[in-house]
């Protein structure tokens, strides 16, 4: 065995973080080999496992562009774009792919109150022309709906978070009981769910937790329809609302309903421009869905602006960002990474990664 060359390459010590060795080729008969690299436990064009985590770090909250330049800027590492796309959709997918929610109902009492709020919000999708072999080319664009849920004790501030995008509503339902069981849900659990008025936000709750869950409209959804319809029911729109808003948390629902009566529009009138008809329905549909009183006797959120935000950080700095172009499939692998490490899910899984690679 013979040295036939020597090659110079970065790698990560984990006292003195990345260095430089110059690492000897041998050669026995044809066959290459190499030392360093063997005993260190690395690939040739390849990543440590440390860098690969902080590579998926940085790619988990900005573009794949960005985070190359994040990367030797703090770390003096240059790796192609490609490359980081790659290690980050890779632990990314099979983040989501080891994904399990626990579906047993619970033995044990539990904590008295949890706050859950769930919400829609739309993500930028591509669906790739089969018959381009160049995938920017004759793709068609779209949006579909992510839904995200979170879950916490009453008073907390650490929520548990749940989400899908490929799944439809019954795969949120089973997040949403899987983040509750991680929030301490139990036997003696009283779930208050609070959301806009989507039917199937209020069908999951009862769905999933039956007599122990409640689902509260968002207070301001709600009065969104009574502000479209003020300008009917009144001269002075603003006077008009506030009335009909004290209303609602004083429980007189019965008399916002009457209120409405009065201005009705003519049946002849279209839907769309019948304001007054449009919030008489949605009241009048969801009658058990806008105790406002009992919520703030209790301590208890009437709005969802948590979830809204959560949104915004979680599911929109990510996705959609500017000139961002997803496959379903990769935007729920990148959601699933992003909630992993929101729900303290991170450590674990590089030590599994680790564990998996000895």
């Amino acid at each position: 065995m013979r040295c036939v060359a020597g090659v110079k390459k970065l790698c990560w010590h984990s006292t003195f973080g990345l260095i430089e060795v110059e690492e000897p080729l041998l050669r026995q008969g044809t066959q290459v080999q190499r030392p360093f690299s063997a005993r260190a436990q690395v690939t040739h064009r390849c990543c440590s496992q440390p860098l690969q985590r902080v590579v998926t770090d940085v790619g988990a909250d900005v573009s794949f562009q960005q985070a190359a330049g994040k990367l030797f800027e703090h770390y003096a590492v240059a790796l192609p774009v490609e490359t980081i796309r790659q290690i980050v959709e890779g632990h990314a997918q099979a983040i989501f792919d080891a994904h399990e929610t626990e579906e047993d109902w619970p033995t044990e009492p539990g904590t008295p109150w949890l706050v859950a709020e769930l919400d829609g919000g739309m993500v930028p999708i591509m669906t790739p022309d089969p018959a381009q072999p160049d995938q920017r080319r004759g793709k068609s664009l779209a949006w579909k709906e992510a839904k995200l849920c979170l879950v916490h004790a009453l008073g907390s501030a650490t929520p548990c978070y749940g989400g899908t995008l490929q799944g439809g509503v019954e795969e949120v339902g089973r997040e949403l009981f899987n983040c509750a069981r991680e929030a301490g849900f139990g036997t003696h659990t009283r779930v208050h769910a609070v959301g806009d008025g989507a039917l199937w936000i209020a069908d999951q709750i009862d769905q999933q937790f039956g007599q122990q869950g409640q689902f509260l409209v968002d207070f301001d959804h709600a009065c969104e329809y009574l502000g479209a319809a003020a300008k009917t029911c009144s001269p002075d729109p603003t006077v008009w609302l506030d009335r009909q808003q004290q209303r609602l948390k004083t429980h007189q629902l019965d008399a916002v309903l009457a209120e409405l009566a009065h201005h009705l529009e003519p049946e002849t009138v279209a839907d769309p421009d019948a304001p007054v008809r449009a919030a008489q329905r949605y009241f009048s549909n969801r009658r058990e869905q806008f105790d406002y009183p009992g919520a703030q006797e209790h301590g208890l959120p009437i709005g969802s602006g948590e979830i809204e935000s959560a949104h915004r950080y979680v599911v929109q700095q990510r996705l959609k960002r500017p000139g961002a172009w997803w496959c379903v499939a990769q935007a729920e692998a990148m959601l699933a990474l992003r909630l992993n490490r929101l729900n303290g899910h991170w450590e674990g899984y590089w030590q599994d990664v680790i564990k998996q690679a000895a």
